[in-house]
């Protein structure tokens, strides 16, 4: 075990209790289980903050010490830039806790009079920052996106102006939206797929960039507050985790993505194109000075909170499969620790 580099005595005076940053994806996950684990009363309820995941791992790679969180929540795995910067910092001993899954949805308030039905071809022709030029698609040229308007792109979506709330670049749900929507439906492009071997920067650039002329509008970490924007205006459509969509069922419908609509299942069994695992991440030189960590990482990682009757499930979250979960868990009570290449 890693000592801190302070006397042991400064942290009953600094902080007696788990302090944790990150996605907003997991954000409620962790906040029920900490409400669960503060409830038994052998240890302080968690603080949890909801900053993004790459604003969570900035924090949580800072230092070891009590001003530094000791838990980073994760809507994707922790990328190798942020593990150097964590051991350049101190932060050398990691364990990741992977603890379900997730879908991305692409969600309208049920005020919306036309549902959008997308491919991730068409969500990468609304959203990318340069695209084909549409008089000669296949002739190799890209021009800044010119789409206005969803049956621009194809005269079977509504008219309804192109304006999608998503979250920004700091976030966990971007990487992964970009990832498995921009890059894939740009993908479909072969001309473009074709330089992806020869330049993949090139490659990178052109399809995950994502436009500045208000077609994608930056919305922040609190999906809570997209909800209330699509509320609002019912025309936009919005980005955010699966879980907010199961949350908000009476006020939002998901589109469908490549003929399949979002739901426990069609996540649970990939057949949804876009789910992503979920994690969280521990700081091993808190663990035994930081009083309850252990026990936190027991509690998230049992069945009643994350097996498929937990209450976790409950909130949204899409459990592991059986195999996997029990692997999980017993690999949680040794919380290994992790390399990044």
């Amino acid at each position: 075990m890693v000592s801190l580099a302070y006397p042991a005595q400064s942290v009953a005076a600094g902080r007696d209790y788990i302090s944790m940053v990150g996605s907003s994806t997991v954000y409620p996950f962790a906040t029920a289980v900490a409400e669960h684990f503060g409830k038994s009363g052998k240890f302080k309820t968690p603080k949890v903050e909801s900053t993004g995941t790459g604003g969570g791992f900035k924090l949580f790679c800072s230092g070891v010490g009590v001003q530094y969180p000791d838990i980073s929540n994760a809507s994707r795995a922790i990328k190798k830039t942020e593990f150097e910067n964590c051991q350049k910092a101190g932060v050398k001993d990691i364990a990741e806790i992977k603890i379900g899954y997730d879908g991305i949805v692409v969600a309208q308030s049920k005020k919306a009079k036309a549902k959008l039905d997308l491919t991730r071809k068409e969500l990468y022709l609304a959203l990318a920052k340069r695209v084909p030029d549409p008089a000669k698609p296949e002739a190799g040229d890209l021009v800044e996106n010119p789409y206005k308007t969803w049956n621009e792109i194809n005269p079977k979506l509504p008219k309804s102006k192109i304006e999608v709330l998503g979250p920004p670049p700091t976030s966990g749900t971007r990487d992964a939206f970009s990832e498995l929507v921009l890059e894939a439906g740009c993908s479909e492009i072969p001309w473009i797929k074709a330089k992806k071997e020869s330049d993949e920067a090139w490659f990178k650039n052109v399809c995950m960039t994502i436009r500045e002329d208000g077609g994608y509008i930056e919305a922040g970490e609190n999906d809570n507050l997209i909800v209330q924007k699509l509320e609002a205006n019912p025309t936009a459509a919005g980005i955010f985790g699966f879980s907010f969509l199961d949350q908000n069922t009476d006020k939002l419908r998901a589109a469908t993505i490549d003929g399949v609509a979002p739901s426990y299942e069609a996540i649970a069994s990939g057949k949804y194109p876009v789910s992503r695992p979920l994690f969280f991440y521990v700081k091993k030189a808190h663990v035994g000075v930081i009083p309850g960590i252990e026990a936190y990482v027991a509690e998230f990682t049992s069945e009643k909170a994350f097996g498929p009757e937990g209450y976790l499930a409950e909130k949204g979250l899409i459990p592991l499969p059986d195999a996997e979960r029990k692997k999980v868990a017993a690999e949680a009570k040794k919380l290994p620790s992790i390399t990044v290449k």
